[in-house]
């Protein structure tokens, strides 16, 4: 699976991404005012701008799917665009992302997934802390708090 480096030309690219991956996938476990809470998101001022710009990240296939790091220690995005889904664009950004803080000498990252992500996270050695529930637009979500060490403990 071909991956670029993120720059900050992509930010649009990866709102698009975003929206994307949220308005195809998402209504098979979300509702309908979730969805496009939650959609709406890639387009609100400051929303994403933060983690955008200070963040690093790759971009997969052709325009496909993206993850970002951001602080250094929080996979803070991962988004798939729909028609690419279940193609092995995850994983192979998931094993940079990782293989990116590992060479940075980082124990390991944390996240809050999804119902999309978890068990895709799950599958890779993430391990879930606790589920939390935050409102988007005043709409409540479930999303899990989960972290994924990198260093092997010495025995």
């Amino acid at each position: 699976m071909a991956l670029r480096l993120v720059f900050p030309a992509d930010h649009g690219l990866l709102r698009e991404i975003y929206a994307d991956a949220i308005e195809t996938q998402a209504p098979a476990l979300y509702t309908r005012d979730q969805v496009q809470a939650w959609a709406a998101l890639a387009w609100l001022p400051g929303v994403l701008d933060r983690t955008l710009a200070e963040g690093v990240g790759w971009i997969s296939g052709v325009d496909e799917a993206f993850a970002i790091r951001y602080p250094e220690d929080r996979l803070a995005l991962l988004y798939c665009r729909g028609r690419a889904a279940r193609q092995g664009h995850a994983r192979a950004l998931l094993d940079q992302i990782e293989a990116d803080a590992r060479a940075q000498g980082i124990a390991s990252l944390r996240t809050e997934a999804s119902q999309l992500s978890r068990p895709l996270l799950q599958r890779r050695g993430w391990r879930l802390v606790a589920p939390e529930t935050i409102a988007i637009g005043g709409i409540p979500f479930e999303r899990y708090s989960m972290v994924k060490p990198l260093r092997q403990s010495c025995s």
